[in-house]
């Protein structure tokens, strides 16, 4: 093949969809959409991925008119934001646990800006949310995306996707699963702090002298710390379990 037939109509529409698949990705999904990895970057990787791809992905015909063109493109950037929903509504459970787990701590003023969403989160969820990027490289889920990126140029044509009501009932039910397993991760401290309350409740039945705010909230920190350290690792364990479910979806989608 020569560097002229490079420059044909067909290869040059197929590379400018094949980029804009990838840098829609790495817009949308986690950990390669980190706000501190620059732009810059992220159109450079992005750029050198589709060099890289772009000899097994198959040619797509050139489009009768700028329609056609326009609905492609979009039909990328869909794909993409679908793609980034599922994935993020895994962190999102870790997310909403930090929540709960602050709120029974006492944590909840201690509230830090979120570099990724720019919102306010509590720093319990910011720290279950480092550690889950850590666990997320420990067991190459980000190598799990990239594959999941070339398979999906292999399966998927270039500005076909389409969106189906399977899409819909996925994502609506993993909201829902969201609430329910950040619950449940959360759900050992949630009980330590309501039996520890009761405790607390009977001894100033008894003791009215017993300083609730300044003996009790200590106790239920340490107590909370302690559950949250021993339970730390369930966490990740769910956490991984969580986002291969995910990434099994997505496989399933475009096979």
């Amino acid at each position: 093949m020569s560097w002229f037939s490079l420059l044909q109509p067909d290869q040059i529409y197929t590379f400018l969809l094949l980029f804009v698949r990838l840098s829609t990705l790495f817009v949308f999904l986690p950990f390669y959409s980190h706000m501190s990895i620059s732009p810059q970057i992220k159109a450079a990787f992005a750029f050198y991925l589709a060099l890289v791809l772009f000899p097994v992905v198959p040619v797509t015909p050139e489009p009768q008119s700028y329609a056609t063109l326009i609905a492609a493109i979009l039909s990328e950037v869909i794909m993409g934001l679908i793609a980034g929903v599922v994935l993020n509504i895994v962190f999102g459970i870790l997310s909403y646990a930090g929540e709960q787990i602050a709120f029974v701590m006492g944590f909840s003023l201690a509230s830090v800006i979120d570099p990724q969403s720019q919102i306010q989160s509590p720093l319990v969820s910011q720290f279950l949310l480092l550690i889950a990027v850590i666990v997320l490289l420990a067991f190459n889920g980000h190598h799990i995306i990239l594959l999941w990126m070339v398979e999906a140029l292999k399966q998927a044509p270039l500005g076909g996707f389409v969106l189906s009501h399977e899409i819909f009932d996925y994502v609506i039910d993993a909201m829902a699963h969201l609430f329910v397993m950040g619950f449940s991760i959360a759900f050992p401290i949630i009980a330590l702090s309501l039996l520890s309350d009761i405790i607390f409740g009977m001894l100033m039945k008894t003791m009215p002298q017993f300083n609730l705010l300044v003996v009790g909230f200590p106790i239920k920190i340490a107590l909370s710390l302690a559950v949250w350290i021993a339970v730390l690792g369930s966490m990740m364990l769910i956490f991984k379990s969580e986002f291969m479910a995910a990434m099994r979806v997505l496989f399933g989608w475009i096979g």
